[in-house]
């Protein structure tokens, strides 16, 4: 990942309390989820033109 921002997991910690518990549905990466959420907003892009590496849109859907 050159461009591409990972929260840090400092941050991760502090906040995974508040994410939705995985109900026999494997949970994707919660980090790398975030990430590309803030990195989307930041740079005010759609989706489908976000980097790879926070993985396919399907995941954010």
């Amino acid at each position: 990942m050159s461009n591409e921002f990972m929260r840090p997991e400092s941050q991760m910690k502090r906040i995974e309390a508040f994410f939705p518990l995985a109900h026999g549905v494997p949970r994707v990466n919660d980090r790398r989820v975030l990430s590309g959420i803030v990195y989307v907003i930041r740079k005010s892009l759609q989706w489908k033109d976000a980097p790879k590496a926070y993985g396919p849109a399907q995941d954010f859907v």
